[in-house]
């Protein structure tokens, strides 16, 4: 399956860039970073907490068949500018992994068509490409094309 999600990880820097182009308007794209029912459908996650505005939180957590909580993260968002951009902190539990932060910026291509740039900063070089070993490129292509599908469906 092709790679429509691009990951921009330049040599010993702490910070990566992600780009996507969806057919979505930037309106409904926006929306499934805003919406906690949008986010839960495709992010397969439960939304515990959604402030969407600066100085907000939000929490996110992941159960197994048992109930047994296997991810959790949350943040503070310090910009929301709708169908424009969100900054925020991401934290994910109990991992070991830091605090990062998080610019998301929402562009109109068309009418029927936007693209998402998300340009992340970590602790360090090496705290980012612990992101890039265990597969945060291919999780988050998985994760576009999911969004892309739920979002269709709004249309």
């Amino acid at each position: 399956m092709e790679r429509k999600t691009q990951v921009q990880a330049p040599e010993n820097k702490q910070e990566l860039t992600i780009t996507r182009e969806f057919d979505l308007p930037v309106e409904l794209l926006f929306r499934a970073y805003a919406e906690p029912d949008i986010i839960e459908q495709w992010m397969g996650t439960k939304v515990l907490a959604f402030d969407g505005k600066k100085f907000g939180n939000w929490q996110y957590a992941t159960s197994d068949k048992e109930g047994k909580v296997v991810f959790s993260a949350n943040g503070t968002f310090h910009e929301f500018v709708t169908d424009r951009k969100i900054t925020r902190t991401f934290e994910m539990e109990n991992t070991g992994f830091g605090i990062q932060l998080e610019f998301l910026q929402f562009e109109p291509l068309t009418e029927d068509t936007s693209k998402l740039t998300v340009h992340i900063i970590y602790g360090s070089p090496a705290e980012r490409d612990q992101f890039l070993k265990i597969g945060m490129d291919k999780g988050m292509n998985m994760a576009h094309n999911r969004l892309q599908q739920v979002a269709e469906k709004l249309k």
